[in-house]
């Protein structure tokens, strides 16, 4: 009945029969209510003697756009599923949780997933695995693992790659614990790809972009029907190809990326839904050796590898189904799998020791590997009350896996004068270095969650999760004894107003197996815990187009490795350590005014060694500033001679960090400035932007870590003054 039905939106305040009245108005159809919270529309009557004419009126608003709308510009969300797997308002979710909007991965040209993140107060990044891993540090603890849609990425620090930013629709960054619903993590928090989904009106976008260091890179991006009902069954395509040199000496990357996926409307109530993701990576390793020479880091430019030219290649396949089913309006079942094969060659230099005549001994590892994951969950959730408490109930639960198989071999570069280099690629023969690895490991979950919505505004959080581990070395033949462990979260918010609330939690986390690790007695160390307590108030304003969430945490994680201090051999260690991170953060972001929109971030870290071996207590963890911020603001004009004129421009701030050990040695804090500059214009149906992207517009030469290590010491080197061109056409 309702095929190929028009009509205007509604935006503005109705009651809920005034804005029904006004979306059917001139569609021949009409409504009538058939439940507290049911709506069944009908064929509207054709005698004039029942027709309703309303009277003029006049609606005042502001634009409006689907979250996942390909010109949405909104800066700010008003939802997100990461943090409860159900479509929770934030200002009702006592979690902090931040959403970094795809307006702002178009405003910055995001090209890797850790460029972004400068816009999350308690989110910092480093160059990990020679700059080839995404490597992220929330709340002060540094993880390898991000989620693709609910679905684990580990990279374990290894050199396989950054995430491709082609088919990403949104950033969701979870603070704290997010075990109960996730599993095995680091405790800081998680960061969860949220991609782009098919859509029911044709949508085409061609983008070239173009920059220092000759850089090239062109994204696809084509979705809409598949049939003539517009509906039934969807597609959408997303893929891009790249070629970048580097400000460093023997870095070169080409990286390919294709990501197909396909919705099937079977019903209604019955959705399904099939995805896949290809990968193909030819990098340059380059871990920033300098070195560290009479207490300090020898003077050369950033430019200068003192390693060789190190290729690695990544060929990743990920194959994804899932499938949904509304019992009614009130249950619904999910589910589903996801299949990722990964195949490397990773090849890792750096310097291991200075001889007399100032030459740098020099290493190179070469592994080949394999690397294949499975995935699969299934959720049910419902909604129901119980006398006035309104309930949101999830129960679930997620099976993991994962199978990696690698070989080592190894060999001995030439050395090279660490003053005057002298670049060749000769090696002596790559032998085996260490015992080939074949290990699997089995991650199996259940939890249960009820979001309670009370009287007054109160919302009650609960929930759990048991998490078992299994863990074994193929090769040898033998299982790791099994780890479980029962991870509660608790949280209670009161929206006090509309547009304020104050929240409090405590979470457990359930953190890496230590099990590589034995005792004196041969016994495998516990896991790693943790827990958090937060509180904090969240703002919202302007219909959502603004939001802010000030929040203060203290989290503690036990069970870390520590030396045996009655073991002079090195051979043992104790799970005795234990790290403390505890601070503020402040987050605000959104639309002040209509156009000007605005991201301000800010975090103090107090993170330490609380417990451990006597000589590290009270040292600060490695690479983790005590204050960051960040500040990006862009204007938009909306009309005259200047309409279709963006630009904007941000800073961000950090202070200096050490390498958690006692050598005394920290680096400098550092401010980078970016600016942007962008114009937009229409022909028929079509949209043209071009763009100019400004990254350290004062060519700042920064460090945000260094890894101290004498002549094999290295350096995370910032990106000097880059520029960053785009051409885009949407239609």
């Amino acid at each position: 009945m309702a095929k190929d039905v028009r009509s205007s939106a509604v935006n503005g305040s109705y009651t809920p029969q005034q804005a029904l009245q006004q979306l059917l108005t001139g569609s021949g159809l009409s409504y009538r209510l058939t439940g507290t919270n049911t709506v069944t529309l009908e064929k509207a009557p054709q005698s004039k003697a029942d027709t309703t004419t309303l009277a003029a009126m006049t609606v005042k608003g502001s634009r409006n756009y689907d979250p996942n709308d390909p010109y949405n510009t909104d800066y700010n969300h008003t939802n997100a599923s990461s943090a409860t797997k159900t479509d929770t308002p934030l200002m009702e979710t006592p979690v902090n949780i931040q959403v970094i909007p795809k307006a702002v991965l178009n405003d910055q040209q995001t090209i890797q997933m850790t460029q972004a993140l400068k816009n999350v107060a308690g989110a910092t990044v480093s160059s990990g695995s020679g700059g080839l891993s995404d490597d992220i540090f929330l709340r002060g603890f540094r993880t390898s693992t991000y989620f693709r849609n609910g679905y684990r990425f580990d990279s374990g620090y290894g050199s396989v790659g950054t995430r491709q930013m082609a088919n990403v629709e949104r950033l969701e960054v979870i603070k704290g614990p997010a075990a109960i619903l996730y599993g095995r993590m680091e405790p800081g928090g998680m960061v969860n790809v949220v991609t782009k989904q098919p859509l029911a009106k044709p949508y085409y976008a061609l983008q070239q972009q173009f920059g220092s260091y000759s850089m090239y890179r062109t994204t696809v991006d084509a979705s809409g029907p598949l049939t003539k009902d517009n509906n039934t069954l969807l597609y959408r395509f997303n893929g891009s190809f790249e070629s970048s040199g580097s400000f460093r000496d023997l870095v070169d990357n080409e990286r390919t990326f294709l990501a197909p996926i396909v919705t099937w409307n079977i019903s209604p109530r019955t959705q399904a839904t099939l995805e896949m993701e290809y990968r193909h990576d030819n990098l340059s390793y380059d871990n920033g050796t300098w070195p560290f020479i009479n207490g300090q880091f020898i003077q050369m430019p950033i430019s200068r590898n003192l390693t060789e030219h190190t290729p690695s290649s990544v060929e990743e396949k990920l194959i994804g189904m899932n499938w949904s089913h509304q019992f009614n309006d009130d249950w619904t079942i999910k589910q589903r799998f996801v299949a990722d094969l990964m195949d490397t060659v990773q090849g890792w230099t750096s310097g291991v020791s200075l001889n007399p005549d100032n030459t740098l001994n020099r290493s190179y590892v070469l592994a080949p590997a394999q690397s294949n994951t499975y995935f699969t969950t299934l959720d049910l959730t419902g909604y129901f009350n119980t006398g006035i408490f309104k309930h949101t109930l999830l129960v679930g639960g997620d099976y993991y896996r994962t199978d990696n198989k690698a070989n080592y071999y190894g060999a001995n570069l030439t050395p090279i004068n660490i003053y005057n280099p002298i670049h060749n690629s000769q090696t002596t023969a790559f032998s085996p270095i260490w015992s080939p690895s074949n290990t699997s490991n089995d991650y199996f979950g259940l939890y249960a969650q009820d979001q309670i919505k009370l009287p007054y505004g109160f919302h009650v959080m609960g929930g759990l999760r048991y998490q078992n581990v299994q863990q074994r070395d193929n090769l040898a033949n033998t299982q790791q004894p099994t780890e479980d462990a029962i991870t509660p979260r608790v949280g209670v918010l009161w929206q006090a107003r509309n547009w304020l609330s104050v929240y409090g939690n405590h979470i457990e986390n359930f953190g890496n197996s230590n099990s590589w690790a034995k005792d004196r007695t041969g016994k495998p160390l516990q896991p790693e815990s943790a827990q958090q307590w937060e509180v904090g108030t969240k703002l919202e304003f302007f219909d959502g187009k603004l939001s802010a969430t000030l929040a203060y945490y203290d989290l503690t994680k036990q069970n870390v490795v520590t030396r045996d201090p009655l073991d002079n051999t090195g051979q043992f260690s104790v799970a005795a350590g234990e790290v403390h991170s505890k601070g503020p953060e402040i987050d605000v972001r959104g639309e002040f005014l209509p156009g000007w929109n605005m991201i301000a971030t800010y975090a103090n870290f107090d993170a330490r060694v609380t417990k451990g071996n006597s000589e590290l207590v009270g040292n600060r963890m490695y690479a983790v500033p005590r204050n960051v911020g960040s500040l990006w603001s862009t204007y938009d004009f909306q009309q005259g001679d200047l309409r279709g004129l963006k630009v904007g421009g941000g800073v961000t701030l950090r202070d200096g960090s050490t390498d958690g050990s006692n050598n005394g040695y920290q680096t400098a804090g550092y401010a980078t400035v970016d600016l942007l500059t962008a114009y937009s214009w229409k022909i028929g149906k079509s949209k043209i932007t071009t763009q100019l992207n400004v990254n350290n517009l004062l060519d700042k030469t920064y460090f945000p870590d260094a890894w101290w290590g004498g002549a094999g010491s290295s350096r995370t080197i910032g990106t000097p003054r880059s520029l960053l061109g785009s051409v885009k056409i949407e239609f």
